[in-house]
């Protein structure tokens, strides 16, 4: 572990081993599919790692849960500012585990996404028309609360959840060279970059309306950024994580961008194709290729 203006930020593969058994048990070993038909004339064999068959939907379980395990919430349970996505994860552990959960979400959010976390017992805040609004919102309540504050994607113990996801598919699919992900705050590609950098290739893709990772790698620091776009409820971080941030300088990491018509046509594919339902987020690391 590093020291980054007085707090952890590097995550590495023995954390995420840990991770990995920690939550054994509580999230699941997802599949991965070879994908057959050709995708934009590629031609190199193309893996898929299912994760839209995840609990709860997406990778986001394993790092709430990896958090949640690894600490001793108060009475007054866990709270999160999420897009939906890592709210959903929050909820669903928070609910396994018996432990009262409060969301932040922008007003923005999908109202699927908003309906879920009420249904599975979070008291729900909506604020602002940006996660970074219902961040400092939750920042907020949870300095008044004193709950603990899992945070979507830029604390050591979410990222090596997260990490868990490329060490499965590592295991899984040995021979894979190249691991491409799409990125918002971070938390998964650092987590992949922990778990895998310097023995696998790491490739970022962002929106490129979307791009907090791509703008900090230019600028050399991470910096606040404008959100948009058709994947921007779940990629549209202002601000790239730190943790992301210093691991992607340490790996030289790749960064593309992508535009809402790849991003689309790639989701199209995926249901014409596999028969496979994803949000546009989902889809964006396809578009890439």
């Amino acid at each position: 572990m590093a020291e980054n203006g007085g707090r952890e930020s590097l995550v590495d593969a023995a954390q995420v081993e840990r991770a990995s058994e920690r939550i054994r048990g509580h999230v699941r070993v997802t599949p991965v599919l070879e994908v057959l038909e050709v995708w934009n004339d590629a031609t190199r064999p193309v893996l898929l790692k299912l994760e839209l068959l995840q609990v709860t939907g997406t990778f986001k379980a394993r790092g709430a849960y990896n958090r949640l395990l690894g600490a001793r919430p108060p009475d007054s349970g866990v709270i999160a500012a999420s897009g939906g996505n890592h709210g959903i994860a929050v909820a669903y552990a928070g609910r396994r585990l018996g432990l009262p959960v409060e969301i932040f979400v922008p007003r923005t959010s999908s109202p699927v996404k908003v309906a879920r976390l009420r249904a599975l017992g979070a008291t729900v805040h909506q604020i602002g028309d940006a996660y970074a609004d219902a961040l400092a919102a939750m920042r907020e309540r949870q300095a008044a609360s004193g709950a603990l504050e899992v945070h979507a994607y830029d604390h050591p113990e979410v990222v090596a959840g997260q990490g868990t996801m490329t060490r499965e598919l590592i295991a899984q699919a040995p021979q894979v060279d190249t691991v491409v992900i799409a990125v918002g705050g971070g938390g998964l590609i650092a987590g992949a970059l922990a778990c895998a950098g310097g023995r696998k290739r790491i490739v970022a893709v962002e929106p490129v309306t979307s791009c907090a990772l791509n703008a900090a790698l230019r600028a050399g620091a991470p910096l606040d950024v404008s959100v948009s776009g058709v994947a921007a409820d779940s990629l549209g971080a202002r601000r790239i994580g730190d943790i992301c941030f210093e691991l992607a300088k340490r790996h030289d990491l790749e960064s593309v961008l992508v535009d809402d018509q790849q991003i689309l046509a790639a989701q199209r594919w995926l249901w014409s194709n596999c028969r496979l339902v994803a949000e546009p987020g989902g889809a964006t690391a396809l578009a890439a290729l």
